[in-house]
């Protein structure tokens, strides 16, 4: 609370050296945050705070824009080169105004997107009926393998040919597994669908070359930027250059004002520093530290869904691993200074508020220093916090 007569600058920044000391002293293994540069955060609080520039470079509304034309220019010429898109805005607030601004551009009320079950892996702006895009368009979802926990492709190939949907979407928030762009992007063309790929979370690890880019198969590839990138918060959308009038329309002037130049200029020091060879050895850390934490815990006999991980976290089953509910373990490790998300794992049979599962990333700890023994003590601690009796 703020204290009376106080001055409300002292209090903010107050708490500001809070949070931040908490960022430096707890231990995150949230799989969606991670621990951006000093130039990114330096670009972030910089004077292209204080410009609006509604449009597109050389063509404004605001006059004064010659400097900010240069900033959005070099963005998405550096996100174009990282993952080999054709076109890219790099205006996109966060992931989820841009997974609307792709529907919004090529769906009409009540269209259908072909999505992964939400309980299974996919995002609240794939289809929840508690989000805009549930709201507006009709979603049919194709599920996980439920032996393997790995994409059920045949089924949907199956629900394609039998819903014709306009959009198939892949790419998820709690999938540990590589997709297969090209399987899927031949699924939705077979179909006369757009093939769309979300990578919010995979981004750093497909710029470093770990996994495979969606492009050239994929249609639309949307990311946010603040995840596996290390950038600031915010979005980008790619996509094949004929499909370039309706996303930038449909971003400015259909769903956002003006854009956040600061950002932008943030977005593009993250860009750049993902094209550099620290950048990749770091997404090999990454994804080293999170194979680490899968064989400590089949060394423990705890239970992985779909067998383990290709990418920066684990689902771990701690229903089944340790007889207790997710949110259960959320309680237990943060007591410890230990900071993790329950997660629904496929096929739950607790509800979303308590789940069967926790998601433990690697992205933060990593850009902490933190290499595979450290992860391994880590698993340990966790391993006995966890299975604590009473």
């Amino acid at each position: 609370m703020l204290s009376p007569g106080k001055p409300l600058r002292d209090e903010i920044f107050a708490v500001i050296s809070r949070e931040e000391k908490r960022q430096t002293e707890e231990i995150n293994l949230i799989a969606s945050e991670n621990y951006s540069s000093d130039d990114v955060r330096r670009a972030t609080g910089s004077v292209l705070a204080h410009k609006y520039a509604e449009g597109y470079p050389a063509k404004r509304w605001y006059g004064g824009c010659r400097h900010v034309d240069e900033v959005e220019e070099i963005a998405r010429d550096l996100v174009k080169r990282l993952f080999g898109a054709e076109h890219a805005n790099v205006q996109p607030h966060c992931g989820a105004s841009a997974n609307l601004i792709v529907y919004s551009a090529f769906l009409k009320p009540g269209d259908k997107v072909l999505s992964l079950v939400l309980s299974q892996g996919g995002h609240l702006s794939h289809g929840s009926p508690a989000n805009l895009s549930g709201k507006e368009y009709q979603f049919v979802h194709y599920p996980l393998e439920r032996r393997s926990e790995r994409v059920d492709y045949a089924e949907m190939e199956r629900l394609a040919a039998e819903h014709q949907p306009k959009i198939v979407l892949a790419g998820y928030s709690a999938y540990p597994r590589e997709v297969d762009w090209k399987r899927v992007a031949e699924i939705a063309h077979a179909n006369n669908a757009l093939a769309m790929a979300d990578v919010a979370h995979t981004a750093g690890i497909i710029a470093a070359g770990h996994h495979q880019t969606p492009f050239p198969h994929m249609d639309i590839v949307t990311t946010t930027t603040h995840k596996s990138l290390r950038g600031p918060r915010g979005a980008v959308i790619m996509c094949r250059e004929k499909f370039a009038k309706e996303i930038d329309h449909c971003t400015f002037p259909g769903f956002q004002g003006g854009p956040f130049m600061h950002e932008i200029a943030a977005k593009a020091v993250c860009f750049n520093e993902a094209h550099g060879a620290e950048f990749k050895a770091y997404q090999g850390r990454v994804l080293r530290n999170a194979k680490t934490l899968e064989e400590k815990w089949k060394g423990f006999g705890g239970r992985l869904c779909s067998g383990g991980t290709d990418c920066h976290f684990i689902l771990l089953d701690v229903k089944s691993t340790y007889g207790i509910t997710g949110q259960e373990g959320v309680d237990r490790l943060a007591k410890q200074n230990i900071a993790v998300n329950k997660n629904a794992i496929p096929y739950d049979t607790e509800s979303i508020f308590k789940t069967s599962g926790l998601r433990i990333g690697t992205p933060f700890m990593t850009s902490r220093g933190w290499d595979e023994t450290r992860f391994a003590e880590l698993a340990d601690r966790m391993h006995g916090i966890l299975g604590a009796k009473g």
